[in-house]
């Protein structure tokens, strides 16, 4: 059988070295989903010269009958002519694991756009037709953010840390340049640290209305990933923030003073006119965020508070975005941008070219916000294609439907 378990670092030297996939099909991975109860299996398909061309974790749980078993964003392969053949084995591997449904989730595109939901590149035919000549059922595309098949891409191939604030759209550029004028800090959290990262990720799916991740399933994410897992945090000591715009209103005084003086020798200078106004107006904002920082003093005193915090994973090939959460009461500070922002510099550093910030809605009317946010970083949208279901034992697998039926009306 040209499909079979694989040794786990068998697989992992084949995922590391491959040139795309995704940090769900890992050994990080598997140990995550081993620790949540699933049972995993690192398998592939082998050529006649023993060299593994095709990889991918199948992880399964039970079900009346048998088995529900996945794939989720994969497998992971270079060559595509493989494809077919693993999936052909792969229903033998299947049906021998006593499988009664079995679902691939491929992590190709099927198709990409633009940020305005433009077409930049034909639809994935091929794929398909690859799938269902296996004979896998396609499950139809889908849309809407709890799908998972939209992702927002950002390409970092060709930056350096210098030029990426350049690469961001004009809104983007001025949110990030503002949030840094805060001295907001970012550190990693330590791993007795994450009952805070979890605070904020509660809180958010409580204002959102999305169910959040158990503190649990972040230490074992923490332990799977290691050095891998970004769990980062952005904070503000609001004494140090108030301090620092005492400063830099002071600066700014000192300039119009300057003016004043010049325009009292020259009082039909338009350029100094202009920009004494300018400079007035800068400092009366300097007067509301000192008012905002106090009262921020009053309620919070001396100490680092956190705004916002994500968690991000890196690959040889991608970093990803997977989860976040920040405090509305901070929004004016910007912290998500400074966190998106201190991942790509980091990344770029590291030589990891490609950069997913995951879901959008796949809907381009302008009603979805965290489109909007993620637009401000200047990538594009590739769309995944969703599920292909094979069934090895159909008559165990309709009994298995018409009981959950059943079920869900008692």
């Amino acid at each position: 059988m040209p499909v079979k378990a694989l040794t786990w670092d068998v697989f992992d030297h084949f995922v590391n070295h491959a040139k795309h996939r995704s940090f769900e099909q890992s050994s990080e991975m598997g140990y995550l989903l081993e620790k949540r109860g699933y049972q995993v299996s690192p398998i592939g398909y082998v050529d006649h010269n023993d060299l593994v061309q095709v990889a991918a974790i199948l992880y399964s749980t039970p079900v009346a009958g048998g088995l529900y078993s996945e794939i989720h964003y994969g497998p992971v392969f270079d060559d595509s002519k493989y494809l077919r053949p693993f999936l052909e084995g792969l229903k033998e591997f299947a049906k021998h694991n006593n499988t009664i449904e079995l679902a691939v989730k491929p992590y190709d595109s099927y198709q990409n756009y633009d940020d305005n939901g433009n077409e930049i590149s034909p639809q994935n035919q091929e794929l398909l037709d690859i799938f269902e000549k296996a004979g896998y059922q396609f499950q139809g595309l889908t849309s809407g953010f709890k799908s998972s098949d939209w992702h927002y891409v950002k390409s970092l191939a060709s930056l350096d840390s210098s030029k990426l604030l350049n690469s961001f759209s004009k809104k983007g550029k001025a949110l990030v340049k503002k949030a840094n004028t805060f001295g907001i800090n970012i550190r990693q959290l330590k791993r007795d640290e994450l009952n805070l990262f979890k605070e904020v990720t509660s809180s958010t799916s409580d204002r959102r209305d999305y169910d959040d991740k158990p503190l649990e399933y972040y230490e074992f994410l923490y332990d799977g990933f290691k050095d891998k897992a970004k769990f980062l945090v952005a904070s503000l000591n609001f004494q140090d923030y108030l301090n620092h715009l005492i400063t830099d209103q002071d600066k700014l005084k000192a300039k119009i003073t300057k003016l004043e003086n010049d325009l009292a020798k020259n009082p039909n200078s338009e350029k100094k006119r202009n920009q004494h106004r300018e400079f007035c107006s800068q400092s009366e904002t300097f007067d509301t965020r000192k008012a905002e920082a106090k009262d921020f003093i009053a309620k919070y005193g001396d100490k680092e508070v956190i705004l916002a915090g994500s968690l991000f994973i890196q690959m040889p090939q991608e970093t990803t975005y997977f989860f976040s959460g920040s405090y509305p009461e901070f929004n004016k500070f910007y912290a998500p941008a400074l966190l998106q922002e201190y991942i790509m510099k980091d990344s770029i550093e590291k030589g990891i070219l490609n950069y997913n910030l995951l879901g959008v809605e796949g809907t381009f009317d302008g009603s979805d916000g965290i489109l909007r946010f993620k637009q401000n970083f200047n990538g594009y949208i590739e769309r995944r294609p969703g599920s292909f279901n094979y069934y090895p034992k159909p008559l165990k697998h309709k009994f298995y439907q018409v009981l959950k039926t059943v079920l869900r009306r008692n």
